[in-house]
């Protein structure tokens, strides 16, 4: 049977701030391996028999992102495929998409492994185990999902209830999902035995999905039917991208496969699985991935420490020190810290809540921002000035643009650039510069085959990124 893994990459993980954000979210964290839970998720999914594809669900801002992080994988070779969303729509929106466009390339038998880019499994041949036996039962008609064998009474999780007097081969039926609980009712479900917490993994045939949907929720299918009539598939050599019409997916209902199906479909049966699964859903979960000194304390990067007892501090920027503390998380970053209690590990998200409401650029971004071409890092910014280090890949250009309101002296610090400036093309090497006034057509290119580094000066009235207007773009992005 043909199965297709679709990873799913669109959450945030807000309580990972202030490494984890919007444009450089939970799944693109390194980890103390030095690989990251989308590498680790690609790898996990081209590692099954008989995988030839993996499709990946994810932001078009994310695209390029996400393909440079797959090169750079241990993963076996497959196929890559992807369905670019123009904004998040949750899960329901994300798997009925999925099923739609699969079923146009291999039909209803076609079986789909729905996974997320940010969970951390740890025991491949336990996971690749659970997923035979999903598969079976998938063959039979049947919605599965993957139950995780509960290791403490978690209240951050929502839990699946087995019902234990109907056994299947491999699984049990679903009772009910059940939200997160207080921790009275974890230790009462962790204490009976038929509760698994809902790993958010699932397995079905396209024909059952399709069916189901249609059955509990026609208004999600039927909006997507519509979406992908508006949408466009483009191919080359490397992959096959759908890229989704913004106007009509606006329209698609925003709720997620558990409320929209899993919680009103008779079909739902669990997996139930011990394969070392984790969603590092806070820096606790993250601190747990780095051993402890003889004082409980977990570091990353250069720390130093003086009568301070289970900490976890990650500064890769510059060395940090504790006196006389215990059990806080401390997280650097080149524009951002955070200091917080152990106990309070979950609330990091309502700091970017607030963020958010204040329009503070700090849950948007990284003083780094990743672009297709490469990144820039703002090195200081000012009244009517800004300061750029900007990298560009080797063969990589940047579009051909202008600005109304700002204008940028180009440096050139290693590499070689090529560059047009309205009707003049110039090639530059170390040590040369060039003057680009506002309103002039421009565009940078590397021609090298070794990374192209610049500095660029911005001065003007007004110096945001919405000062742009593109005329030509290799990555599809002209006109946006």
């Amino acid at each position: 049977m043909k199965l297709i893994p679709v990873i799913m990459s669109g959450g945030v993980g807000s309580r990972l701030w202030p490494v984890s954000r919007v444009s450089h979210s939970k799944p693109f964290i390194p980890l103390p391996d030095g690989e990251n839970l989308i590498q680790k998720t690609f790898t996990r999914a081209c590692g099954l028999s008989n995988v030839e594809e993996v499709l990946t669900v994810t932001n078009r801002e994310l695209f390029f992102k996400t393909e440079d992080e797959y090169q750079q994988s241990s993963a076996l070779p497959c196929a890559q495929s992807f369905i670019l969303e123009p904004f998040g729509r949750n899960t329901a929106a994300a798997v009925a998409t999925a099923a739609l466009h699969l079923e146009s390339i291999y039909g209803t038998n076609a079986q789909i492994l729905v996974l997320a880019a940010d969970h951390l499994i740890k025991d491949q041949p336990a996971f690749a185990e659970a997923v035979l036996k999903a598969q079976t039962l998938a063959a039979e008609g049947l919605l599965v999902t993957f139950g995780i064998q509960p290791e403490s009474p978690e209240t951050g999780f929502g839990y699946i209830e087995a019902d234990r007097e109907a056994p299947l081969p491999g699984g049990m039926r679903v009772n009910r999902f059940v939200e997160k609980p207080d921790l009275a009712t974890a230790k009462s479900y962790l204490e009976s035995g038929n509760y698994y917490w809902n790993s958010g993994m699932f397995c079905f045939s396209v024909g059952t999905i399709i069916e189901e949907f249609e059955r509990h929720a026609p208004e999600v299918i039927d909006s997507v039917r519509t979406v992908l009539e508006q949408s466009r598939i483009s191919e080359s050599e490397q992959h096959r991208s759908l890229k989704l019409d913004a106007k009509s997916f606006a329209t698609v209902p925003d709720i997620s496969i558990d409320y929209a199906l899993m919680e009103r479909s008779e079909r739902v049966v669990t997996v139930p699985c011990d394969i070392g699964w984790s969603d590092i859903g806070s820096w606790t979960a993250m601190s747990d991935l780095t051993d402890a000194d003889e004082n409980g304390n977990r570091f990353e990067g250069e720390v130093m420490s003086h009568e301070s007892k289970g900490n976890y501090v990650q500064s890769k920027n510059r060395l940090a020190a504790l006196v006389g503390v215990d059990d806080l998380i401390v997280v650097d970053t080149p524009d951002a810290f955070l200091v917080a209690h152990k106990d309070k590990a979950q609330d990091v998200k309502h700091i970017v809540s607030r963020l958010k409401q204040n329009g503070h650029d700090a849950h948007l971004h990284h003083q780094t921002v990743h672009r297709p071409w490469g990144t820039y890092t703002t090195l200081e910014e000012g009244e009517r000035f800004k300061m750029k280090r900007i990298s560009v890949k080797p063969g990589a250009s940047l579009s051909l643009q202008m600005h109304h309101h700002r204008s940028e002296h180009w440096i050139v610090v290693s590499g070689m650039a090529r560059i047009i400036n309205n009707d003049k093309e110039l090639l530059l090497s170390t040590n040369e510069s060039t003057y680009i006034p506002a309103g002039h057509k421009h565009r940078l290119e590397n021609p090298g085959v070794i990374e192209l580094v610049m500095i660029e000066v911005q001065s003007g009235d007004y110096l945001g990124e919405d000062d742009i207007i593109r005329f030509e773009d290799k990555y599809g992005r002209a006109g946006q």
